[in-house]
């Protein structure tokens, strides 16, 4: 594990003091009293696995009731042997989690400390925080785009995936209903051609010359660490494809899959972003030209859920982007050696409250060098209120690797960002969707059109049919082969927005489209 530097020089003692304490714990098989204050308790223990967190940041009811028990469970603090067997019972990963310690089987501080830990949360949080309010309205009505609905959907559903081909070979999306997903293609009409079952759920899917690689995330897309995970090659049989056996197995959970040449042998390598949940992995699958792959691991924590292969020091050498969203957020750059090996380095780290979800490089500011488009938003786990910090965020590169925060649009829950020249202007665009939008003072927030307006100034403008689904997935392409960038919005509606008054919920369930097209009329 890497453990965060602590500017604070208290707060850097009393972290030496815990791993004194944590040394001494198997020969006492008990953990002595530190002595110190519960903010420097604070400081010490969440660093662990993550940037510090303040008590103001959530109101005091979600700490008491979610965040600080969770927080025990990582530090071996349970009331009762029936409660922590009940913790791994609900994780349906049990073997995995216990051969890894994720619940320490003896407590990692005593319950002294412990108790003035909760007491210092408890004590200073606020009853309540405020949900942001939006500086002014989004404007409606998309001047480049005209609104598609595909001609069949999944109800409820489950889209997980979509996928536009170039050529005017349609799009591609996956609905995931654990063992009876499907994979379904569309012609450029947006019409079935034919659907593919599957066993396990399609996240990613890669057009290569030798057919269609399909990553599946398991045996449906939930937070889960067992290894059921593949990648598997279709190819062409008749009109549709056939799925081969299966080109990887035994994958922790993969969300997100790159193609390169890594190692200069002229085959494309993979990098497979193996989310998991509680423990994880970033994978090299090394190319062996034998039909096969040979597993390297680069990183063993879990939450890699975006990576971009690109030459970021001008070497040569593809190097590795990935953002990390489990914990420990931020974005880290891959350092290819050239030797098979790869160096690690932290460009950016994040608030473990972020909910980080996409990463895209994009030259913003036209000065050759690569910025980064970065995503926050997830709102599904143990702090599910509206959060002032998640939205779209630009970083310019200022040509050396460093990277400086330059842009921020707010929005509540914001699950991916695609930046590209859509009016053709030379300028780049972005397109957002979101899973987790104010839908009661904003539902229109669940796509965002940013049109550039130079100087990383943008006009927001929304559809209104905005609404008409629960858009999780989003991908660009030109699918009716006219030259300029189509977006197609997949839906997923497995559970109702917390405390929907709106309606929109049950409407989705019953008219929710799968899939949508918002065909760019610019040429």
């Amino acid at each position: 594990m890497n453990w965060p530097f602590l500017k604070i020089s208290s707060y850097f003692t009393a972290f030496c003091l815990y791993l004194v304490a944590c040394g001494t714990r198997e020969q006492t098989n008990s953990v002595p009293v530190t002595g110190l204050d519960g903010k420097e308790l604070a400081a010490a223990h969440c660093a662990r696995c993550h940037s510090y967190v303040g008590p103001e940041m959530l109101p005091r009811s979600v700490w008491e009731n979610d965040v600080l028990p969770a927080m025990g469970f990582r530090m071996g603090v349970f009331s009762s042997t029936a409660q922590r067997d009940s913790v791994y019972a609900a994780t349906n990963s049990e073997a995995v989690l216990r051969r890894h310690n994720i619940y320490p089987e003896t407590a990692v501080m005593a319950p002294e400390d412990w108790e003035k830990l909760k007491a210092f949360y408890l004590e200073s949080a606020p009853d309540t925080v405020a949900a942001p309010v939006r500086p002014s309205p989004i404007r409606m009505g998309l001047k480049h785009f005209r609104y598609r609905e595909a001609g069949v959907a999944n109800r409820p559903p489950l889209t997980a995936m979509v996928k536009i081909l170039e050529d005017k070979q349609g799009l591609i999306f996956s609905d995931a209903k654990g063992p009876s997903s499907k994979l379904t293609f569309l012609n450029a009409d947006l019409k079935e051609r034919f659907s593919m079952q599957f066993p396990t759920t399609p996240v990613n899917l890669q057009v290569q010359p030798n057919g269609i690689h399909v990553t599946t995330a398991g045996k449906g897309i939930f937070p889960s660490d067992l290894p059921h995970g593949a990648v598997f090659r279709l190819v062409p049989k008749d009109t549709a494809y056939q799925a081969e056996a299966p080109v990887i197995l035994d994958l922790q959970r993969p969300v997100h899959t790159s193609w390169g040449d890594l190692n200069g042998d002229g085959l494309e390598d993979i990098i497979l972003c193996e989310y998991g949940n509680e423990i994880g992995k970033l994978s090299w699958f090394v190319n062996n030209g034998r039909g096969g792959y040979d597993k390297r691991i680069l990183s063993e924590r879990s939450g890699a859920i975006s990576a971009v292969i690109r030459d970021a020091n001008g070497d040569g050498l593809p190097d590795i982007y990935v953002l990390m969203a489990q914990g420990d957020e931020g974005v880290f750059l891959y350092e290819n050696q050239g030797d098979g090996n790869f160096h690690e380095k932290r460009l950016l780290t994040f608030s473990p409250l972020n909910g980080s979800t996409y990463l895209e490089l994009a030259d913003f500011n036209k000065d050759g060098y690569d910025d980064i488009l970065y995503v926050a938003g997830d709102n599904a786990d143990k702090t599910p209120i509206l959060k002032p910090y998640h939205g779209i965020y630009i970083y310019l590169n200022d040509g050396k690797g460093n990277f400086q925060q330059s842009f921020f649009y707010p929005m509540n829950g914001a699950y991916k960002a695609i930046a590209r020249d859509f009016d053709k202007d030379g300028d780049l665009d972005i397109a957002a969707i979101s899973f987790f939008p104010d839908y009661v003072r904003y539902p229109e927030e669940s796509f965002v059109y940013l049109e550039n307006k130079g100087n990383l100034r943008f006009e927001d403008y929304s559809f209104p049919e905005a609404s008409r689904g629960r858009w999780i997935v989003m991908d660009a392409g030109d699918l009716d082969g006219d030259g300029d960038i189509d977006l197609a919005l997949g839906s997923f509606v497995y559970f109702l927005p917390l405390g929907d008054t709106t309606g929109l919920g049950k409407k989705w369930l019953q008219s929710s489209p799968s899939v949508v097209v918002l065909e760019n009329t610019t040429r």
